[in-house]
């Protein structure tokens, strides 16, 4: 009988180590429970296993609260990283957008700015050119005048002449024919005549040149551009020529002493 216990009793052994091995894992994962029975050591060793039921892991509440606490806490924190990046992001989009707004209105003043100054340039450029192409057409005109200035002569015919061109640029009518039948009239064609015998003679204006023209007269309707000398011969008949306009109407409608 004793070998027989000598084998239980190692099988007894077994049975112990492989149960407090699972004692041991039952402590670490609170899974299973093992209960172990032992026999006195000067008696045969009986070793009784029973499997244990399960017992519950039971978790504490506050440790559970800690765990939900530290993760709303830790998704809270990361909520608020995320936003504060967006809120970097967006900055830094709004500056980018304002630098680009700031280039494209600095690149558009530049652009009108350059824009107006070609402006003025071109104006500047083409006043100058009307003002050129002006004095050009004076000089040219000036050069055309002189040189069409007209020749008269120097005779009865020349001074009727000279004087009928005064008289129509200052418009005093008049013409040829009436001239000449008056001057040939009042001094035969001498323009340094002088009447010293009539009314105004003996009142000390006598008459005087072609048309016999008394110095108060000569001197109101003198014809400006024309000599101031009462002898001159077109100065004496386009004076005259205006005085006969001004009270007959016309050289030409005078017929006598006037």
């Amino acid at each position: 009988m004793k070998p027989k216990n000598i084998s239980v009793r190692g099988r007894s052994l077994a049975l112990t180590t492989r149960n407090k091995i699972a004692v041991g894992g039952v402590a670490v994962v609170g899974a299973a429970a093992v209960a172990l029975s032992a026999v006195p050591s000067n008696a045969g060793t009986t070793t009784t296993t029973e499997a244990a039921a399960p017992a519950p892991v039971v978790f504490g509440t506050e440790q559970v609260k800690d765990v939900r606490t530290s993760v709303t806490d830790q998704l809270a924190s990361a909520s608020l990283k995320v936003e504060a990046i967006e809120a970097r992001q967006q900055a830094a989009a709004e500056a980018a957008a304002k630098a680009t707004a700031a280039k494209k209105a600095a690149v558009e003043a530049a652009a009108k700015k350059k824009a107006a100054a070609e402006a003025a340039a071109k104006k500047k450029a083409e006043l100058a050119r009307q003002a050129k192409e002006a004095a050009s057409r004076a000089a040219e005109r000036a050069g055309v005048k002189k040189a069409t200035v007209k020749k008269y002569a120097n005779n009865l015919d020349g001074w009727i002449r000279e004087s009928l061109d005064i008289m129509k640029s200052k418009d005093i009518p008049g013409t040829y024919h009436g001239l000449h039948r008056n001057i040939l009239r009042e001094s035969s064609g001498n323009p340094k005549a002088i009447n010293d015998w009539d009314i105004n003679a003996i009142n000390g204006v006598p008459s005087k040149g072609l048309l016999q023209v008394i110095p108060p007269t000569f001197q109101a309707y003198h014809v400006p551009g024309t000599s101031w000398n009462i002898y001159d011969p077109v100065a004496n008949i386009t004076a005259a020529a205006n005085y006969a306009a001004d009270r007959y109407g016309s050289i030409d409608n005078v017929f006598g002493a006037y």
